[in-house]
């Protein structure tokens, strides 16, 4: 592929503002999913949970609360794929609360980040626990 004046080659300094972009996009994605308060958070906290497609398009679809690897499996799943009206009722508080200081590792950074920024009562959790 050659390049012409019409389409000059990117330089490094354009790709890192690119890639910046992109990145603070993905933030604010997460970021307006969020609720106002974890109190919002009332979903489930036994039984087995559905989840529709558009949250689960990959993979499962049916977690047994009961079952601790099947319920980070839950919530890791919800917080990267759920819409903001799937927080509330597929997340649970007091759930999140107790589960962040491992869950908090196997969400990307970005969920991390966003969370812990909205919510200094989770950066705290994962700051007591280590």
């Amino acid at each position: 592929m050659s390049f012409s004046p019409q389409y000059p080659a990117s330089s490094p300094s354009d790709l890192s503002g690119a890639v910046a972009e992109d990145l603070a996009l993905y933030r604010e994605k997460f970021r307006r999913r969020l609720p106002e308060s974890l109190e919002e958070l009332r979903g489930p906290i036994e039984g087995v949970v559905e989840l529709p497609l558009h949250v689960a398009w990959s993979g499962m679809t049916s977690y047994d609360l009961g079952k601790p690897r099947q319920r980070m499996g839950l919530y890791r799943t919800v917080l990267h794929e759920g819409l903001r009206d799937d927080l509330p009722r597929f997340l649970n508080r007091d759930l999140l609360l107790q589960m962040w200081p491992v869950l908090r590792t196997l969400v990307g950074r970005t969920v991390r980040s966003v969370w812990e920024e909205a919510f200094p009562q989770l950066a705290a959790r994962s700051r007591s626990a280590a």
